[in-house]
């Protein structure tokens, strides 16, 4: 509503100007998308946009892997103190029980699959990994494969923690 808000006066100044060649039926969305309107100079969207779930920001873990998962279902459980299969994702980092696992490169994205490179740390450890990251069953499971020297073998499959 914001953006409308601010695109609005930009848009009507435009429409007077167009010599007919823009529709009235143009929204302010596509008429930015078109590059036919200049946004907030400060910022093209508000800081507290968050990416929808279907789609990936570039450099960013997709939306749709953010969160929590368990490899079993008592990993999911607040205040436990041995949930070793819990990982928690945030917008650039992989966090497990005693280690975490910093975005380096993106080599493959989308809505709900992504490849890339993670430099972890932890029990005084330091290391890089190549994983995969794909969600599956409308966002109920996460299935994270590693690749290359050291790399745990086959699939891990978790689980979505419900938020409530």
């Amino acid at each position: 509503m914001r953006r409308i808000i601010f695109a609005l006066p930009a848009l009507l100044a435009l429409a007077a100007c167009d010599g007919g060649t823009q529709s009235a039926e143009v929204t302010a969305e596509e008429a930015e998308a078109q590059g036919n309107i200049v946004g907030n100079s400060s910022s093209s969207k508000p800081s507290n946009d968050t990416p929808a779930a279907d789609t990936a920001v570039p450099g960013e873990i997709p939306a749709a892997m953010r969160g929590r998962w368990g490899l079993v279902a008592a990993d999911c459980e607040p205040g436990r103190a041995d949930a070793k299969g819990l990982l928690t994702i945030t917008a650039d980092k992989l966090e497990f029980y005693e280690s975490v696992g910093t975005l380096s490169a993106i080599t493959e994205a989308g809505p709900a699959r992504i490849r890339a490179s993670f430099d972890f740390e932890g029990e005084g450890m330091e290391w890089q990994r190549d994983a995969t990251l794909d969600v599956e069953d409308d966002g109920a499971t996460l299935i994270r494969r590693e690749y290359g020297e050291d790399a745990a073998p086959g699939p891990f499959k978790y689980t979505k923690c419900n938020q409530g």
